[in-house]
């Protein structure tokens, strides 16, 4: 039978229970916690904006975007959101999801840090990272109301220290690949947690290029 939580109907069709068991099996608590969190943050705030999305879809979305952060599931060269995003395209091949949905989550997944892009997209994409957003930075966060938050908390407990766990999370997860952070948000985690890392600067890169003007 299908939760309910804060109001939030959970998708409960074969392709969802398939992805929240691979995700449980993939992702240790605090990544699955948080990853539930995102759906239900992302799906308050569509219907806060009167938006129509598929939920099915949003579920998706949220549920792998962080599985590019897991052993099982990064590469070697690729940033984690694509990684993530890749994990989902093949999870949706396998069962049968069309090629418009198939996109419309994994550019969910490979924007999900990238502000100031999804939110002008389809609803999947700006809805998933509007959760990802209210959850690890608590953009919106009086947005949603007292009941709203504790409901949602009270099935997917965010940890004491969930604020330092997130980033050793990201931290390790993209440590291996530092280059995979030029550009995106994920460079200020390497700047806080690795004291050897040296970000990449768009300037010096133009300037040191081999056109000769």
């Amino acid at each position: 039978m299908s939760e309910t939580i804060a109001g939030v109907r959970v998708p409960d069709s074969a392709i969802a229970r398939a992805a929240t068991q691979l995700v449980r099996d993939t992702e240790d608590d605090l990544l699955y916690h948080h990853s539930r969190r995102v759906f239900f943050w992302g799906a308050l705030a569509g219907a806060r904006r009167d938006l129509r999305f598929d939920h099915e879809l949003l579920y998706l979305g949220a549920m792998f975007h962080d599985m590019g952060l897991t052993r099982r599931h990064a590469s070697p060269d690729l940033r984690f959101e694509v990684d993530g995003a890749n994990v989902a395209r093949d999870f949706m091949k396998s069962h049968g999801m069309s090629e418009r949905d198939i996109e419309d989550v994994w550019t969910a997944i490979a924007l999900h840090t990238t502000p100031g892009i999804p939110e002008h997209m389809r609803p999947t994409i700006a809805l998933v990272t509007a959760g990802v957003e209210m959850d690890v930075l608590g953009i919106a966060y009086q947005d949603f109301s007292p009941e709203q938050r504790d409901h949602v908390c009270a099935h997917h407990p965010r940890e004491a220290n969930f604020k330092e766990n997130i980033i050793d999370h990201f931290a390790r997860g993209i440590a291996s690949k530092p280059l995979t952070t030029f550009g995106n948000v994920k460079a200020d985690v390497l700047a806080l947690k690795d004291m050897g890392y040296v970000r990449q600067n768009f300037c010096s890169m133009i300037l040191g290029s081999a056109w000769p003007t």
